[in-house]
């Protein structure tokens, strides 16, 4: 099986054959909950953000804990959201993450498809294969697997669940990815930190800017095929 890809400026097509989504089991989502500050002092120079991306990534006041404005303008281009044509082979109603080029689709009817900018799973921690959208949360809590409290002893304090807000480690929505009947322990979620995005960074999770997550969440039923793709391409 190929799929073929976007990449700006040219498209790309990603190696045929997904790795067995057994992989999906050896790693939790991994982040120690915190993140860089959502206000910056100054634009990169000759960088421009148009008034319809500063509306799109504008603070959210009235969620249960009030989202600041992204610094979106510390973000390159290519990684805000868009409507883009959909160029993942996949029908609409799938999630596709394309993780060589740290895009996520949600594809749409009449060939279309919104593209978010992505953290996928840092070295050691990556994961491909099919899977489903199993259930979704708003404000979720936080437990990491014990694997991940030895690898970094410092969340101890959240082996039983980190609470809700804005520096719970899953942000402010989350999709919980499973294959069969069996939790996968990764995550689509939320994570403030612009620096993040389009980086390899996670243990495995996908991440999304807050404002991102939330437009996602809405749009993804329960039950959606989600299809992550190996961090391999060809031109």
């Amino acid at each position: 099986m190929s799929i073929a890809l976007s990449a700006t400026p040219s498209r790309r097509a990603v190696l045929a054959g997904l790795a067995s989504v057994g992989a999906l089991a050896l790693a939790g989502c991994s982040t120690t909950g915190s993140t860089r500050s959502a206000v910056a002092t100054a634009e990169p120079a000759g960088r421009i953000v148009p008034p319809e991306v500063l509306s799109m990534y504008g603070p959210l006041p009235d969620e249960d804990f009030p989202i600041p404005a992204a610094p979106i303008h510390l973000l390159d281009p290519i990684y805000w959201r868009q409507e883009v044509d959909n160029v993942t082979g996949e029908k609409p109603g799938t999630v596709v993450v394309d993780t060589a080029n740290r895009f996520l689709y949600w594809t749409m009817p009449e060939g279309r498809a919104m593209r978010y900018g992505v953290g996928i799973g840092r070295a050691g921690f990556e994961w491909n294969g099919r899977a489903h959208i199993a259930y979704k949360r708003k404000w979720p809590t936080w437990t990491p697997p014990s694997e991940m409290i030895d690898r970094q002893p410092e969340i101890e304090k959240y082996r039983h669940g980190q609470p809700p807000g804005l520096d719970n480690a899953l942000g402010p929505r989350a999709l919980y990815i499973h294959q069969g009947n069996k939790d996968t322990l990764y995550r689509v979620h939320g994570n403030m930190d612009v620096h993040s995005i389009g980086k390899a960074v996670s243990s495995g999770c996908v991440r999304l800017l807050f404002q991102d997550i939330v437009d996602l969440y809405e749009r993804v039923p329960n039950g959606s095929p989600i299809v992550v793709l190996a961090d391999q391409s060809i031109v």
